[in-house]
């Protein structure tokens, strides 16, 4: 919940730390041309009103041999309350979901999965995925290029 209404400043100042959040107070508020004691403030506020979640190191997949991308549809096998909190407290648990989405439409679920390689993605089905007794159906879609992948969330459209 927001304590005040976004600024401009604060929103300029969001922009630069989804860029880079090692981007220090003093060069951020230089950039927006307030001194730094005000700008920590507004940093501060943003993180405690939650906007700002947390701040990590965006790591280069590929770099680390992680060469395959997968979304995949699921549909459960029972969509009762009970049945979707167990997938859903089963899926936290595996690293190689880094996304989890629920889905209006045909499919329950949508994964973002990211493995080494092909086999380690059918080794992750077969043994781990598959094996859930509350998966009915699930549709592997695999990603051959990228074309963009960001983390920035477009706050031009935001005032």
């Amino acid at each position: 919940m927001l304590t005040e209404p976004l600024s401009r400043q604060d929103l300029d100042i969001l922009k630069m730390l989804q860029r880079d959040s090692t981007t220090s107070t003093a060069a951020i508020a230089e950039r927006i041309n307030i001194s730094q004691s005000p700008c920590w403030r507004r940093i501060n506020r943003l993180e405690q009103d939650g906007l700002i979640k947390r701040r990590v190191a965006l790591l280069d997949r590929t770099a680390l041999g992680m060469d395959v991308v997968v979304f995949a549809t699921i549909n459960l096998t029972s969509t009762g309350r009970q049945n979707l909190i167990e997938f859903e407290r089963d899926i936290i648990e595996h690293p190689e979901v880094i996304e989890c989405y629920t889905m209006t439409g045909i499919w329950d679920y949508m994964l973002k999965i990211v493995t080494r390689d092909i086999r380690h993605y059918e080794e992750f089905v077969r043994n781990t995925l598959t094996a859930s007794p509350s998966i009915r159906e699930l549709h592997s879609h695999m990603a051959v290029t990228e074309i963009k992948n960001t983390t920035e969330l477009p706050l031009d459209t935001q005032l």
